[in-house]
């Protein structure tokens, strides 16, 4: 039925962002609403934050927890042998400061991931980035206070691992409650790229400061870290409309339901980041000793020659969540396909070819397939689940990438022994067995769910009294929801069609409306 010119709407439901929303007791038409900014930037309405359009200043303070997050190896990995002779180890022994930190990272992301959808995001990544910045001051002032540092600066670097839980995957985690569509995928690759940069930047810095004194590098932590954090505090507000993650057991039942729902498509994605990792990090490892042996390329100038494809892999994947927007959002899976193919690729080429020049080219080819792929599986595995779920599906998507980082150098170390055909040929086979599943078994329309911004985005995967997950009981629509979400067709309504979707449900049925005085 037609809604009167004027009318004082009555109901609780807060209207849809960029909606036109009537104004209680005004004639004459409807008004905009002109969204009022939070502490950082973001757009509020109705006293919530809400999901941004386009990046701005608390995103750049987001990005800065990967950017941290990736520091913690890479940065000393080339000042290891300064360590091993300052500290009078074994190479056994001043490797374990590398696994100190690994495990106990590997193990705490899913709990990371669970606090953060119970707790919110920025409760989990303030405390982490602090206990991160702790241990690596611990590891610091170690050689200060006693003779024999080592004991202590495994213990930093445990407490280092533990914070990692809570760091990078929440923090995409957290990126994905923020944007919505094209904004996502911008973001998912600009969030990669803020890896990558970490990853060029860490060893150049790691070798400046290594050259005051040896243990230098671990003050860097507490600095970098609690910039971090206090950027977080200050100006990321978390979007108020994500549901708070129920208690440990629904939250394991919801997890199973997801997983039975989209088990499939998530394996074979967590599958395919896996394998990039993989493939990246263990070619990495054997790049880096090639160009000493046989090319004779050592010190600063081979740390220029490791940055190669390290910075194509991140200006991929920054211009690829640009590129990744609009029509081309629908190319998701394509593009991962199309990733891990260059990925394999790039692998054939070294096999084939020799030389210095083939050799920094099909690593940079390599880099290349992995840019391209990964904002694509990262959009694809956090737009996959409800935000109360989000950080659960990252966690589990973290680990299996950072054991893919971290077995891939150990692995391209044997395979080494086994000739060129192995060393390129059987990660190439593997990378390609990847791209079939992933060409035959992920589906997009499966993981992608159709998203609405405002208080109401996720409750459409909400549990329905009387009814199993996901399920919605027979007859009208639930309080609190409209005739699209049940699957009931709108009603047009003439010229009001273009306000209908900003009034209260009540309004819209012609129940309720009490016209105005």
């Amino acid at each position: 039925m037609p809604v009167p010119r004027c009318q004082r709407l009555v109901g609780t439901r807060a209207p849809l962002p960029g909606t036109l929303t009537v104004v209680e007791g005004r004639c004459g038409g409807p008004s905009r609403q002109r969204p009022r900014r939070a502490a950082g930037g973001e757009p509020v309405r109705n006293g919530q934050v809400v999901a941004q359009d386009r990046l701005g200043l608390p995103f750049a303070v987001l990005c800065s927890v990967p950017f941290v997050m990736v520091l913690s190896n890479s940065m000393l990995i080339p000042v290891l042998p300064l360590l091993q002779r300052a500290m009078d180890r074994n190479l056994f022994q001043v490797g374990l400061i590398i696994t100190a930190f690994s495990i106990p990272a590997g193990l705490a992301i899913p709990v990371g991931g669970y606090l953060s959808d119970r707790l919110g995001r920025k409760p989990v990544m303030i405390p982490a980035l602090i206990l991160f910045g702790a241990g690596g001051l611990l590891g610091g002032v170690a050689p200060i206070l006693v003779r024999d540092p080592y004991g202590l600066i495994i213990a930093g670097r445990i407490l280092q691992g533990v914070a990692a839980g809570g760091l990078y995957q929440v923090a995409l985690a957290a990126a994905g409650d923020m944007f919505r569509g094209d904004a996502r995928t911008r973001a998912m690759g600009v969030l990669e790229a803020s890896n990558g940069l970490g990853k060029i930047i860490s060893p150049i810095l790691g070798s400046a400061l290594a050259l005051l004194t040896w243990y230098a590098p671990f003050f860097a932590y507490p600095v970098l870290s609690g910039l971090a954090a206090l950027g977080l505090g200050l100006l990321v507000d978390e979007p108020r409309h994500r549901r708070r993650g129920p208690e440990l057991p629904r939250y394991l039942a919801d997890m199973t339901r997801i997983f039975r729902e989209k088990g499939v498509s998530l394996l074979v994605s967590f599958l395919a980041g896996f394998v990039a990792l993989f493939v990246l990090f263990g070619l990495l490892s054997v790049y880096s000793d090639l160009l000493e042996e046989p090319h004779g390329i050592r010190g600063f100038v081979k740390g220029l020659v490791v940055a190669v494809p390290v910075a194509v892999a991140t200006v991929t994947a920054y211009v690829s969540g640009i590129v990744l927007q609009g029509r081309l959002a629908r190319a998701l899976k394509i593009v991962l396909v199309g990733g891990l193919g260059i990925l394999g690729a790039g692998l054939g080429f070294l096999y084939l070819t020799d030389g210095l020049a083939a050799l920094v080219a099909g690593t940079s080819i390599v880099g290349l397939g992995y840019g391209l792929a990964l904002p694509a599986l990262n959009t694809l595995i956090t737009s996959s689940v409800p935000s109360a779920e989000r950080g659960g599906v990252t966690a589990l998507y973290g680990t299996v990438r950072f054991f893919g980082a971290a077995l891939g150098p150990p692995a391209f170390g044997l395979l080494v022994e086994g000739g060129k055909a192995a060393l390129y040929l059987l990660p190439a086979v593997g990378a390609a067995a990847v791209l079939a599943l992933a060409a035959w078994l992920l589906r997009q329309d499966v993981l992608v769910r159709q998203e609405r911004e405002g208080p109401t985005a996720d409750r459409r995967e909400e549990r329905v009294a009387g009814g199993q997950p996901g399920e919605r009981p027979a007859g009208p629509s639930p309080a609190g929801t409209d005739g699209r979400e049940a699957g009931i067709p709108p009603v047009p309504l003439g010229p009001w069609s273009r306000v209908r979707s900003s009034f209260p449900p009540a309004a819209r049925t012609g129940h309720r409306h009490v016209p105005a005085r």
